[in-house]
């Protein structure tokens, strides 16, 4: 997602310190059935250095890494938010389902670069005790400049532990109800893309976007509980820079 962007940045300019600091909408469609999609407004803040960094909403610090002409890498410890979940008696399909509330997760990330192609892997898990969740994340991306845009396109591929898919697609036994049986579901694969687009208006300041899908993994997309297959999310935001030796 938004977590490679500024890793780029790190390797290109690393004797350099940027802060970018911004604001906008987000959106992200919801897969449960009569359920809205969720519109926040989101702070955007992009800030590296050669220890601590800050990438939208997920932040970290490095404790390994190398740059190199050609090749560089840093491993990390991050940690990020997830916006998720659904609150009881949010629609009719979902009554007398339990609240399945948002969460906080905790990891490592190791991130690759080899000219402007780059790789991350990340490892989370929940650490708010939501739930006893393990992500695997790889993103494998590349760097593209059209006249003044430049573009991040990326692909996605997610391993979701069966507590994960348990906790936000599952239905407990007391739950069920004649129109819904209790479903305990597998663990599963998303998979998905994303890109960033970046304009510059002026030396300081830019448009930036998002757009990001992902699909559910087989045994999510069966439940009970969700009507869609895809979850689309994205951002429109005006990005302030400020940059200091």
């Amino acid at each position: 997602m938004r977590h490679l962007l500024a890793f780029i940045f790190l390797l290109s300019t690393l004797a350099a310190q940027k802060l970018t600091l911004g604001a906008g909408p987000y959106i992200q469609t919801q897969p449960y059935k009569g359920v809205d999609e969720i519109v926040v407004p989101s702070p955007v803040i992009f800030y590296e250095e050669s220890i601590f960094y800050v990438r939208w909403t997920r932040f970290g610090a490095y404790f390994a890494g190398s740059k190199g002409d050609e090749f560089s890498w840093g491993a990390s410890i991050t940690a990020q938010p997830r916006t998720f979940g659904y609150k009881p008696g949010t629609s009719a399909e979902l009554s007398g389902m339990q609240e399945r509330k948002s969460s906080f997760e905790g990891g490592v990330a190791l991130s690759l670069q080899y000219g402007t192609t780059y790789v991350e892997f990340t490892a989370l898990t929940d650490i708010i005790a939501r739930h006893e969740n393990f992500l695997y994340k790889t993103t494998l991306g590349d760097q593209y400049k059209i006249a003044d845009l430049t573009l991040y396109p990326s692909l996605l591929l997610t391993y979701q532990s069966q507590p994960f898919v348990e906790y936000y697609y599952g239905i407990k036994a007391e739950e069920a109800a004649p129109s819904r049986a209790a479903f305990t579901p597998k663990e599963g694969i998303s998979y998905g893309a994303e890109c960033y687009i970046s304009y510059p208006i002026t030396k300081s300041v830019s448009a930036f976007f998002n757009a990001k899908f992902e699909t559910l993994p087989t045994d999510a997309a069966n439940s009970f509980v969700t009507d869609e297959k895809l979850i689309f999310s994205g951002l429109l935001s005006l990005l302030y820079t400020l940059e200091w030796e």
